[in-house]
């Protein structure tokens, strides 16, 4: 066996927006298997925007990636050789593994799709992958949510934002978004049923007053994917034991000086909030779970689920910026 392919590597740190300069292209090459290992073909691989931070050498949830070593990502593709004792030729697996046509596994942090799988196959990086579980544990349990809660979601028609509000919105709760084009805005409140959207760039500085209008009953959860100035304006808003979601900060992730702020944080002493940290690895061992409840609500129409897949190996990072432009809506994906 030789099977040659291309992959993603970090040449250099990035400093502000990943640059073809950062990022290259080699060709690799294997020709066996250890014991243990196996091969994946991927069929496509996930573009989300904490790939931006682990090119940055601070200290995070996951170690950098390594000067040379390949773009790290989640995959999901088909096990082409196997001398792993739990994978098969032939087995369709997704999990974390990187930029790259193929991808050598020793199994670990890699899952079967079912054998009676009846969904597309991306679907495995999306709703029933990181950013649908994602959703799902964030507000299902780290939120705390309860019927009657109000929701503000900042990056409300991204991949988690938008599935996270329909949950929520089944739950009961009054949910306010956050989204960056009118269009977007349009699209939370027609199709996924959002209370009421705020255009954060239309509204930018008057963010504040604009969230106290959609919410006029404060903020009990802040769910905060983008962190900057529009974690400041909800902290303005949140109610007196408001749950404060930490589940990423976009705004920053391209940042080439340091981010000051947040200006408010003040706001979490005087009301007596909760900031949690939160990180769907942490629910590893309920994803099966939470992949099938989220099955459940696709089959029962309770939830939709909006996705871009960019077709060619060649245009992954073409692809990429446009998590950080914000020219995309939903799950972002490459096709192999």
């Amino acid at each position: 066996m030789l099977i040659q392919y291309k992959q993603y590597y970090l040449h250099q740190r990035p400093k502000g927006p990943t640059t073809d300069s950062d990022v290259k292209v080699r060709t690799v090459e294997v020709d066996s298997l250890a014991e243990g290992q196996l091969l994946i073909k991927n069929e496509y691989f996930s573009l989300d925007p904490a790939i931006r931070g682990w090119m940055d050498d601070v200290p995070s949830y996951m170690p950098p990636i390594v000067l040379g070593d390949v773009i790290r990502s989640s995959t999901v593709g088909t096990v082409v050789d196997s001398k792993h004792p739990d994978f098969s030729a032939g087995d369709m697996v997704y999990g974390l593994n990187g930029w790259e046509e193929y991808s050598l596994s020793d199994g670990y942090f890699l899952t079967k799709v079912p054998q009676d799988n009846q969904f597309p196959l991306h679907y495995y990086l999306s709703v029933f992958g990181a950013v649908g579980l994602t959703a799902y544990f964030g507000i299902h349990d780290t939120a705390e949510l309860k019927a009657g809660d109000t929701l503000l979601m900042s990056a409300a028609a991204g991949a988690v934002g938008s599935l996270g509000g329909q949950l929520a919105k089944n739950m009961g709760c009054h949910v306010v978004g956050m989204a960056g084009t009118d269009d977007k805005c349009q699209w939370l409140i027609d199709d996924l049923g959002f209370d009421a959207v705020i255009n954060y760039k239309t509204e930018s500085g008057n963010l504040s007053a604009a969230i106290a209008a959609a919410c006029p009953d404060g903020v009990d959860v802040y769910f905060d994917n983008v962190g900057g100035e529009i974690l400041d304006a909800a902290l303005l808003n949140i109610n007196s034991n408001a749950r404060i979601v930490f589940c990423g900060s976009i705004s920053t992730y391209n940042a080439s000086e340091p981010v000051p702020g947040p200006y408010n944080w003040w706001q979490v002493l005087a009301k007596s909030a909760v900031v949690k940290g939160f990180l769907v690895s942490n629910y590893f061992e309920q994803f099966e779970t939470g992949a099938g409840a989220l099955a459940q609500l696709l089959t029962e129409d309770k939830i939709q689920f909006k996705y871009e897949i960019v077709d060619g190996f060649d245009n992954t990072l073409t692809a990429f910026h446009k998590l950080f432009d914000g020219s995309n809506t939903g799950k972002l994906m490459l096709k192999v």
